[in-house]
């Protein structure tokens, strides 16, 4: 005996299973946020890296805070 909503269920989403046009378009979205994932951290990254840099640069050159 089949269950109560099998019917239902194969009517309603039989035509997404055999359509691959939203399959196709959903990984393009998976890889394009993994992808903004990827760039957003090595931003992240290289921007917390240069402030650091420049904050070396500018103790080893002693320079004095123009505003005093």
């Amino acid at each position: 005996m089949a269950a109560l909503g099998q019917g239902f269920m194969n009517r309603t989403f039989r035509p997404f299973w055999r359509r691959t046009d939203a399959a196709t378009s959903v990984e393009y979205a998976v890889m394009l946020a993994l992808i903004l994932m990827v760039v957003f951290g090595a931003v992240a990254s290289l921007g917390t890296k240069n402030n650091q840099s420049w904050t070396n640069t500018n103790n080893s050159l002693g320079v004095v805070n123009a505003g005093s």
